[in-house]
């Protein structure tokens, strides 16, 4: 599953935690414009959604992984080790709903204004009703997402209510193109750089010849995925600089590269070893979220400091630490789905030939180590310049604010019995 749709997938039952434990036991490893079709019409070779499923589920299953099942002969898959002597639920009392995975490090986060959160959401939703961005029958489960609440604890430095709302914008953008063009929505991974290749256009535009150039443009505006990035990323230039802009661009090409990679996995079921799908999810993660910041925050962190190799160090330190909080908390409810996910803890399992109780405590190890070596690089960073200490403390909020996000919104998560 692509991370976005990770964040936004179907809420987690209350029971689902000791199920998965028990059940895992035994595993090792639209301006004007002509009428369009529904958002995110399936494809006609694919099975329909569910009847219920929320407006904007949460990101990475694989992307497209079920589609691709539909549509593939089953490839030979590696060997699943044993269950390793730890694989089975723990016998303390765990973790309650709502607190955060133990023994996992991050710092805590401002807490975010209710009053904020909830102007946020409203303009968000009136954005996406205007857009034609979901049907109506998606709509009732946009509170049970808590967008304006994300962007809120991720950015509490933000220089303006505006600026916050076109973050919002943008995390809703990717999604909505995660799930229409990679998941469930009509997604697959055949085909997919076709429409990834079409949705970097509306962030990059086609600079042609004007009969082709009207075409192109006809073409965002018919498709509710390709409205959202376009109109997402109008919002963006309004408040970031071309060079923020250029960034942005270039990072979320970094992103639909690592969908291209997770979708290429889940048509062969191939398991990779760690450090290829840590490769992969340094692509497939947070960090066009994350390299926003500065704008807004309402300064910019100049082009001769952000493309430093400390700097760009410390930023993918932090994404991939941030990303890999959300492999934790969405690990039961993507196991109960699909025990085959890619995930950190399955590939660690799959490679130790362990349980996956085994590998879940060691997952929190590697994200630990990361967030680790994030926080003490960024302070020797921040201590040489003014700027890059803004800049890292707005990187260390993000982190903070999105930790604070996924294990307090219990709606969307709940954690194996481990403990």
């Amino acid at each position: 599953m692509s991370l976005l749709s990770r964040m936004f997938a179907a809420p987690a039952v209350d029971e689902v935690a000791d199920e998965v434990s028990a059940a895992l036991s035994g595993l090792a490893c639209p301006e004007e414009r002509e009428p369009v079709a529904p958002p995110c019409e399936p494809a006609a070779a694919l099975p329909a959604p569910p009847a219920e499923r929320p407006w904007l589920p949460d990101g990475p299953t694989g992307l497209g992984t079920s589609a691709a099942r539909a549509l593939l002969p089953p490839p030979a898959e590696p060997d699943r080790p044993a269950p390793g002597p730890a694989d089975g639920p723990g016998t303390g009392a765990g973790p309650r709903p709502g607190d955060p995975v133990p023994g996992l490090y991050c710092p805590p986060a401002v807490p975010a204004d209710p009053a904020k959160v909830a102007e946020v959401d409203r303009r968000l939703e009136a954005w996406a009703h205007d857009l034609d961005l979901f049907p109506p029958e998606w709509a009732g489960d946009f509170a049970g997402f808590q967008v304006g609440r994300a962007v809120v604890l991720q950015h509490p430095a933000a220089a303006s209510l505006e600026r916050l709302v076109v973050a919002g914008k943008l995390l809703v953008a990717e999604n909505v193109v995660d799930d229409c063009y990679c998941e469930d929505y009509g997604g697959s991974p055949i085909g997919l750089g076709g429409r990834l290749i079409i949705a970097q256009s509306a962030l990059d535009p086609l600079h042609s010849a004007d009969g082709y150039q009207q075409q192109w443009h006809e073409g965002l505006g018919a498709d509710a995925p390709l409205r959202s990035y376009a109109d997402a990323m109008r919002a963006f230039r309004e408040i970031a600089s071309p060079s923020q802009v250029t960034r942005f661009v270039h990072d979320m090409a970094r992103l639909h590269l690592g969908y291209l990679a997770e979708g290429a996995w889940a048509q062969t079921r191939t398991t990779p070893p760690v450090w290829k799908y840590l490769v992969m999810r340094q692509f497939n993660n947070f960090r066009p979220c994350l390299s926003i910041v500065d704008a807004v925050d309402g300064y910019e962190l100049s082009e001769p400091f952000y493309s430093r190799p400390e700097v760009q160090r410390v930023t993918a330190l932090a994404c991939n630490a941030t990303t890999l909080v959300n492999d934790l908390y969405s690990f039961t409810k993507e196991m109960a789905v699909d025990e085959h996910h890619l995930n950190l803890p399955v590939v660690i399992a799959a490679e130790d030939r362990g349980g996956l109780k085994e590998a879940y405590l060691k997952a929190v190890d590697i994200h630990n180590e990361i967030m680790h070596a994030f926080e003490n690089e960024a302070a020797v960073l921040a201590a040489h310049n003014p700027v890059l200490a803004r800049y890292t403390t707005g990187l260390a909020a993000w982190v903070a604010g999105n930790h604070e996000w996924h294990h307090t919104n219990t709606y969307r998560y709940s954690l194996p019995n481990y403990w």
